[in-house]
This record gives C-alpha cells, sequence and structure tokens, in this order.
C-alpha cells in the first residue's frame, strides 16, 4: 500500500507541475542569449551559424576595419579572419543587455599562420586581442553591431608597426611630428 501511495504522490506532482504556468523569458534574457549564440557560432568558427541570427538588412562596424552591410559581407570578413588565424580561439568574458541591446566582452587569441587578412600576409605570430561588441537585437535578429578593438595593437602583434616604446617607434614619432611641424610652418607662411 505504501508503494501505491508514492506512486500517487509522484504522478500527483508531476501533474502539479505541468499544470504550473511556465515562466515567459524576458525580453532582455532573451537578447542576452541571442548575442551568447551568435559568439558560440562564433567560437566555432561556424560562419553559416553566425548568418543565421543577421537580419538580411544587418549593419555592422568593425571600427578598425570599416563598415559591413549584409550578411555575405559579414561571412567574407569572418571566413578571411577564420583562414588567416586557422586556431583563433574566441572567449567571451560578459555580457550585458538590455531588452534591445547586448554588450559582449571577449577575447580572441590565435596564430596568423594561414591566409592573408585586410591585405597583410600572414607573418606567424601570436595574436591576442581584446574587444567590444554592441549588438541590437530585433525580433530575435540582429540588426545592428558596432565592434571596438585595438587596431594598433594587432598590428603590432603581427610586425607591421613597431613594439610599443621601442626605439623604432620613438623614431616614427619623431618623424612623423617634424613632418607635422613643417605642415603647420609652411601653412602658416601661406596665411595673408
Amino acid at each position: 500500500m505504501a508503494e501505491t501511495d508514492t506512486q500517487g504522490e509522484e504522478q500527483a506532482a508531476e501533474e502539479a507541475a505541468a499544470a504550473k504556468p511556465k515562466k515567459r523569458i524576458s525580453k532582455r534574457k532573451a537578447v542576452e542569449e541571442h548575442a551568447r549564440s551568435y559568439f558560440d557560432a562564433l567560437a566555432k568558427r561556424d560562419v553559416e551559424a553566425m548568418a543565421e541570427h543577421l537580419s538580411t538588412d544587418v549593419v555592422e562596424d568593425v571600427v578598425p576595419v570599416g563598415v559591413l552591410r549584409g550578411p555575405a559581407e559579414i561571412k567574407a570578413f569572418f571566413a578571411d579572419l577564420f583562414a588567416a588565424v586557422p586556431n583563433l580561439e574566441t572567449t567571451v568574458h560578459r555580457v550585458v543587455s538590455d531588452d534591445r541591446v547586448a554588450a559582449v566582452e571577449w577575447r580572441m587569441a590565435g596564430d596568423f599562420t594561414g591566409g592573408p587578412f585586410q591585405g597583410i600576409d600572414p607573418t606567424g605570430r601570436r595574436v591576442e586581442v581584446r574587444g567590444l561588441d554592441v549588438l541590437e537585437v530585433e525580433d530575435g535578429k540582429i540588426t545592428s553591431n558596432t565592434a571596438y578593438y585595438d587596431g594598433a595593437s594587432f598590428a603590432r602583434q603581427v610586425g607591421m608597426l613597431p613594439p610599443l616604446d621601442s626605439g623604432t617607434e620613438r623614431a616614427m614619432k619623431g618623424a612623423f611630428n617634424a613632418v607635422t611641424k613643417l605642415r603647420r610652418t609652411i601653412s602658416e607662411r601661406k596665411e595673408p
């Protein structure tokens, strides 16, 4: 008899749980989950899965690079990045969102050993970049994204710019400042 009572209690508990209204996911949480899902696809280097998160008229402003319009341009950009850094690892450190916007703090690291990226031939060097994306989400699709990262740091790491505070960098700054002063002097002499 005790076994029958236990089964009855379990069944009653299951029925009560099924009858209980399920909690709706908040818009804020939905935006956060969409941003995390997009970055999961990025971490897997899956441009097709990334594109599924994008609206057809999405605009992505990668600040150090330029504006990308539509899923095709975004897919091409990331396909080039993944080809250039075949072992690229992407880690999300934090996501903060409201009911329309998500800010995603991330880190990417890998070796620039594949194909060219943005016209720069691979150098074989290790690259680690930190950044922040601000995604706008409407109706479950990303409509815009502004991605910020330090382009000069990337250029230093691949060897395109000299190391920070090196003698070469100081000489480069000195030459730049000399040209700026010369231009200013010429401009001042042309004024009546």
